[in-house]
């Protein structure tokens, strides 16, 4: 292995990462539990089934970050498809931070059982089981929207032109995390389509 992901015979994933990369990615995992916040703790004493149809937000988040998480399923063209746009979020936004968060902690807790065997030898094999590998995959899928969104990426061009960006650029190190994430994100995808 060579930095990127390869398929394991179960079904999972295998990445070698070192001290560095685990902090990194870990830090960024983080981050992205903190943008999507805590969610809501039931009251106490509520109906269990009456929290699972708890009504959500019905308008985007004002971050550009979060709305690009979290955007309207059928675009804001007009009155009409702005309404169901907020009627969807309603009734589905909760559910979907909650997934996005679960995500985010498995590849938290992936990384911290991986932390303890990386001290000392420098880094060590990430290895993921089939599930978890699909943690993983929509994780550094919000971490590139999300990076993407603050570096205002919005086509294959202007992707192309941070490749050229010079050091100085404080940019540079945001760009050189969406690229790495990019080719974490694709050897992924290839070992889970196998």
């Amino acid at each position: 292995m060579s930095g990127h992901f390869e398929a394991l015979p179960d079904g999972g994933a295998a990445v070698p990462l070192d001290e560095v990369e685990i902090s990194i990615l870990r830090s960024l995992a983080v981050q992205l539990l903190e943008l999507i916040g805590p969610g809501e703790t039931p009251p106490k004493g509520e109906d269990p089934l009456a929290a699972l149809f708890r009504e959500g937000p019905s308008e985007p988040p004002a971050d550009p970050a979060l709305a690009r998480l979290f955007p309207n399923a059928y675009g804001d063209e007009d009155e009409e498809l702005r309404a169901a746009s907020a009627d969807f979020r309603r009734y589905t936004e909760n559910d979907l931070r909650a997934r996005k968060r679960e995500d985010a902690l498995t590849v938290v807790r992936t990384l911290d059982a991986l932390s303890g065997r990386a001290a000392g030898e420098g880094g060590a094999v990430l290895r993921l089981a089939a599930e978890e590998s699909r943690h993983w995959l929509r994780t550094l899928n919000d971490l590139r929207l999300t990076i993407g969104t603050r570096l205002e990426v919005t086509d294959e061009d202007e992707s192309e032109a941070l490749y050229r960006l010079p050091d100085s650029d404080p940019r540079k190190p945001m760009v050189m995390a969406y690229l790495w994430l990019g080719v974490l994100q694709e050897t992924l995808v290839d070992t889970l389509t196998r």
